[in-house]
């Protein structure tokens, strides 16, 4: 599957976007405020947006929810729905763009749109790219026990069942590994 800059961008950001959201009561939003989504906005390098308020970060927060849901469908017909439900509302007009020194890419969100609508509109049509090509089981979700962070699974054999080798996947593994010595000095 041929993946474009601007679109492993779009997968970028909607998967740091999805992950910002609490795990669960006693883990932090780490979109608490305005300042947080500004720097959210700033770091993934968003075009087109103007100032912040707080409107946007509440729209922005409903559809990382919408997003999360994508990770979580349980087939491609399931995930096909709520993407074009994002898309929809977020008014498309795809339109070819060079800017900022980038080659000629595509944006899917229409001029002056609010952040919340160009996330939707940008990292949803990234997402239904993955429909398209039959790839939606590529967008999931860690299997540590003690993570449910979402990761688009880009290996060749689609393989990939951490969010990151290195941490959950590492600690699983050793995890295992001392199972088993232990129960063979048992």
């Amino acid at each position: 599957m041929l993946i474009t800059h601007d679109t492993r961008c779009a997968l970028d950001t909607v998967v740091d976007l999805v992950n910002t959201a609490p795990e669960d009561e006693s883990t932090p939003d780490a979109l608490p405020d305005v300042a947080a989504l500004e720097n959210f906005v700033r770091t993934h390098e968003i075009s087109d947006v103007g100032v912040l308020s707080e409107f946007d970060l509440s729209a922005v927060r409903k559809i990382r929810g919408r997003f999360a849901a994508v990770f979580a469908a349980p087939d491609a017909r399931a995930a096909a729905g709520l993407i074009n439900e994002l898309v929809a509302a977020a008014g498309t007009t795809p339109r070819l763009t060079d800017h900022d020194g980038y080659d000629w890419h595509i944006h899917y969100f229409a001029p002056g749109a609010s952040v919340a609508d160009h996330l939707a509109a940008d990292c949803g049509m990234a997402l239904a790219f993955f429909v398209v090509a039959g790839e939606q089981e590529r967008l999931r979700r860690c299997e540590a026990p003690d993570c449910r962070r979402a990761f688009v699974d880009l290996s060749r054999n689609r393989s990939r069942r951490y969010c990151d080798s290195r941490t959950c996947g590492n600690r699983l593994h050793v995890a295992a590994y001392r199972a088993r010595r232990k129960e063979a000095a048992g």
